[in-house]
């Protein structure tokens, strides 16, 4: 069984970073894709972006040219590194693994 744990969410100003991570037990996070998502208040999920099991990435419009995706194979994690954030990246941000989810990390930007 795979469990994922989300964490680095929180409070930012408009214009600020954070560094999500997802930390994977049960399935190495090199052996498949992980996927992020968000889902702001009263809105479906929504695909953030993707890190390939050979590492490549791929980012949605919302993050796109704002993110960094990297893989550590030493501790099985996932980090997505958001720069420039946005009231409109307000949302709960979740990773996917091997088709489980974690629990989702909460990102609020406002000033």
């Amino acid at each position: 069984q795979v469990q994922l744990v989300e964490s680095g969410g929180g409070l930012v100003q408009p214009g600020g970073s954070l560094r999500l991570s997802c930390e994977a037990s049960g399935r190495a996070v090199s052996s498949e894709n992980v996927q992020w998502y968000r889902q702001a208040p009263g809105k479906g999920r929504e695909l953030v972006a993707v890190i390939g099991h050979l590492g490549t990435t791929l980012y949605g419009d919302s993050v796109k040219s704002r993110s960094t995706n990297t893989s550590d194979n030493a501790t099985n994690t996932v980090h997505l590194q958001i720069n420039n954030l946005k009231p409109k990246n307000t949302a709960i941000y979740y990773c996917n693994h091997s088709m489980y989810w974690g629990q989702g990390t909460k990102v609020t930007v406002s000033s």
